[in-house]
């Protein structure tokens, strides 16, 4: 990998934990909380692809929680965050269309939500589980609005000669 690539990547990972811990809604019936961190896995997994979604959304994952002060949830970050960010490069570097974008999307977010569905029942029981269904579901959602005009920006910054 190149050093401008790990530097592109290195900058999502600060820039989704930068987004996350800025905007922290806590969760008290799940011991969690709701964050922006869908923004940045979602823009590197299509700005970099399966790798760069799948490196950002767990490096950030893991990094998120230890420093919000909840390790419980690291290891279930790490994994259920790089593999949705993965997912979603992934499905737009096979289709690159707006289909592609759209079921990416909706893919990603779906593993998102199950995955830490099946983690908090897992930690906390069924009720906690089914309680976490309607804030991941939001920020999923609200990720996907503000993701869209982003990964545009930064396409264009991206296009320019000194950041090939």
């Amino acid at each position: 990998m190149r050093t401008k690539d790990m530097t592109k990547l290195a900058m999502m990972v600060a820039l989704t934990v930068t987004l996350s811990i800025l905007f922290i809604i806590p969760i008290p019936a799940t011991k969690g909380f709701v964050t922006l961190c869908e923004v940045g896995i979602y823009a590197s997994a299509l700005l970099f692809g399966p790798g760069g979604g799948f490196l950002v959304g767990a490096l950030s994952g893991g990094l998120i929680d230890m420093i919000s002060g909840y390790p419980e949830w690291a290891i279930f970050s790490i994994i259920i965050h790089g593999i949705q960010g993965f997912i979603l490069g992934y499905l737009y570097q096979k289709y690159p269309n707006k289909k592609g974008l759209t079921v990416g999307f909706l893919f990603a977010s779906l593993f998102m939500i199950i995955g830490y569905a099946l983690a908090t029942a897992l930690l906390f029981g069924w009720p906690a589980g089914l309680a976490s269904l309607p804030g991941n579901s939001v920020q999923n959602i609200f990720g996907i609005a503000v993701t869209v005009p982003l990964f545009h920006a930064l396409q264009r910054v991206l296009r320019h000669p000194q950041y090939k």
